[in-house]
C-alpha cells in the first residue's frame, strides 16, 4: 500500500496531455517517462496561449526542458518492438539522434521481455512528487476530447486523420510518486540501464487547474511481470481482478480494450450464476485495433460472451459498445473498472490473457472501505457515473439520479440510450474459422511465453464455466 495526498483521474488525452506539459514544466531535477510507445512528433497541446514561446511537441519540449533547466535530466524507457515503426519517421529519427548527443536526455529500448511480450505500462515521474499512471501513452492516435466529435481537425495522428478514441489515467502526489519512481527505476535497470538516483527535492508540481478527486487516501500499486532470468514472475493484477469480481455486492462496471481473458471470464460466471450476484457492464471497442487482433482478440471474446450468456440465467451481464452522435465506433483503449461505490481501479491492464502474466503492466486503486478513505464512495461513483454520461452524451447527475430511481446499472444504462451519441448492446458475430483457431490456440493472447510454442493444447474453461467449483 502507498498513500497520495491528492490525486484525480483524467479522462482523455487531451487533459492528459495538457496536465502533463504542465507538471513537466516544473520538473526540476528528474523527469522519468515509461511507455508502451512513444511519439516525439505529437503536440502535447493546441492551445497556443498556453506557456506561449514554449514548444508544443513533445521532441522539442523536452529538449527546452533541459536547456532550460540546468539540473534535470530525463530518462525514456518504452518498447522495443513497438519502437520500429517510429523510428523510420524522418522527425523522430531526426529528434532521436538529437538526443543521443544530449547528455540530459537518455533514451533506452526495453527488451527485457520473453518471446510475445510487451512493455505496456504507461507511467510519467516528476520529481517523485506526481505521477501520472493508467492507459496513455505519449504517442500518435491517442489525442481527442470527451466530446468524441464526429468532425474534430485536431485528431490527427502526424500526417493523417485518427478516429474517436476513448482513454484514462491517473494524476498521484505524495508517497505513491515516489514508489511508481522506484518501479520505474527498477525496470530502466533490468532493461540494461545504469542505475538512476532518486531525486532529492521538495517540490509541488501539481498541474495548473487540474482538479483534485482524492485527498489524503491510500493507493495500492498493482503490477504484472513475467518470469525472467533473475527476476521472479508478479501476478497482482490477476489476483486483483478476481479479489474485485469476487467481492462486488451490487454492481461492476468496466472499461477494457479486450475481454478476452479466461480467468476474468471464470470469475464472472461464478457471481452471474448465484441468485443475488452483482450486475456486470463492460463497455469494450467494437473491434480490436490492428490488422490481426480483430480476427483472434474479437473472436476469443465471442467465444466468451457466448458461454457466459448460457450461464447468465438471471440476466445481469450487459456488453456495450460506443459511437459518436454521427454512428462512428468510438475506440474504447480505457482500463477501468469500479466496483459498486466503493473501488475504483485505472491502469494500464486489460481483460486480456497477456496482461495477468506476460506483459508488464502496472494499475493504481482506491478502496473507499480502507481506513482514511471512508468519505471517497461519492467521488468514485462520480467517476463511474461521469464515464457513463461521456458514453450516453447526458449530464452526469442524469445518470446518478436514475441510478438512485431505479437502483439498477442495466436499467439506467438501457433507459438512457439513444440513436445518436450513446452506448449500443454487443451482438454475437459469425465466427471465421481463422479467427476461431487463433482464439483456441491463444496466438496473440497467450497467458505466458510457454503457451506460444502449444498451439493445440486444450482448455476446459467452458465446461468449467457451467461447474465453476470443478
Amino acid at each position: 500500500m502507498s498513500h497520495a495526498d491528492q490525486a484525480t483521474v483524467i479522462i482523455d488525452a487531451d487533459r492528459y496531455f495538457r496536465a502533463a506539459r504542465s507538471a513537466m514544466l516544473q520538473a526540476k531535477r528528474q523527469l522519468l517517462l515509461v511507455g508502451w510507445d512513444f511519439d516525439a512528433r505529437i503536440p502535447l497541446t493546441y492551445d497556443e496561449t498556453d506557456h506561449p514561446g514554449i514548444p508544443r511537441k513533445v521532441g522539442p519540449f523536452l529538449s527546452w526542458l533541459v536547456r532550460n533547466r540546468p539540473e534535470l535530466d530525463v530518462h525514456i524507457l518504452r518498447w522495443d518492438t513497438g519502437a520500429i515503426g517510429s523510428l523510420f519517421h524522418a522527425a523522430t529519427l531526426a529528434t532521436t539522434i538529437k538526443w543521443h548527443f544530449d547528455k540530459r536526455i537518455h533514451v533506452k529500448l526495453d527488451s527485457f521481455h520473453p518471446i510475445g511480450g510487451s512493455h505496456h505500462q504507461k507511467i510519467v515521474v516528476i520529481d517523485d512528487c506526481l505521477a501520472f499512471c493508467g492507459g496513455i501513452d505519449m504517442t500518435h492516435n491517442r489525442w481527442d476530447t470527451r466530446h468524441h466529435r464526429d468532425d474534430e481537425p485536431r485528431r490527427r495522428h502526424p500526417g493523417r486523420d485518427h478516429g474517436p478514441w476513448h482513454d484514462a489515467t491517473t494524476a498521484l502526489r505524495g508517497k505513491v510518486a515516489k514508489d511508481l519512481g522506484d518501479l520505474c527505476r527498477n525496470r530502466w535497470e533490468r532493461a540494461g540501464g545504469d542505475p538512476i538516483t532518486p531525486p532529492d527535492v521538495q517540490s509541488d508540481c501539481w498541474p495548473e487547474g487540474l482538479e483534485v478527486g482524492f485527498t489524503d487516501a491510500t493507493v495500492a500499486i498493482s503490477r504484472s511481470r513475467p518470469e525472467m532470468p533473475d527476476c521472479p514472475p508478479v501476478h497482482e493484477i490477476e489476483q486483483l481482478y478476481l479479489d474485485l469480481i469476487a467481492r462486488a455486492k451490487k454492481r461492476i462496471y468496466a472499461e477494457s480494450q479486450y475481454f478476452a481473458s479466461r480467468k476474468v471470464a471464470e470469475a464472472i460466471a461464478r457471481r452471474l450464476q448465484e441468485p443475488d450476484g452483482p450486475e456486470i457492464v463492460i463497455v469494450n471497442p467494437i473491434s480490436a485495433d490492428g490488422w490481426l487482433e480483430p480476427i483472434a482478440m474479437d473472436t476469443a471474446r465471442a467465444r466468451l460472451m457466448q458461454r457466459l450468456k448460457e450461464v447468465d440465467t438471471h440476466d445481469r451481464l450487459r456488453l456495450y459498445h460506443a459511437r459518436t452522435r454521427g454512428g462512428k465506433p468510438i475506440y474504447i483503449h480505457s482500463k477501468v473498472t469500479v466496483i459498486d461505490d466503493c473501488v475504483l481501479r485505472v491502469g494500464s491492464s486489460n481483460f486480456n490473457n497477456r496482461s495477468m502474466r506476460l506483459d508488464t503492466e502496472c494499475d493504481i486503486t482506491i478502496d473507499a472501505t480502507l481506513p482514511g478513505n471512508a468519505d471517497e464512495e461519492a467521488t468514485i461513483a462520480g467517476i463511474r457515473d461521469g464515464l457513463l454520461g461521456e458514453h450516453l452524451d447526458v449530464p452526469p447527475e442524469r445518470v446518478t439520479a436514475r441510478l438512485k430511481e431505479t437502483d439498477s446499472l442495466i436499467r439506467t444504462i438501457e433507459s438512457l440510450c439513444g440513436q445518436g451519441k450513446s452506448l449500443f448492446p454487443y451482438e454475437l458475430p459469425d465466427l471465421p474459422e481463422a479467427g476461431k483457431w487463433l482464439a483456441d490456440n491463444e496466438i496473440l493472447d497467450p497467458e505466458g511465453p510457454e503457451e506460444i510454442f502449444e498451439p493445440l493444447k486444450k482448455r476446459s474453461l467452458f465446461k468449467r464455466l457451467r461447474h465453476p467449483a470443478g
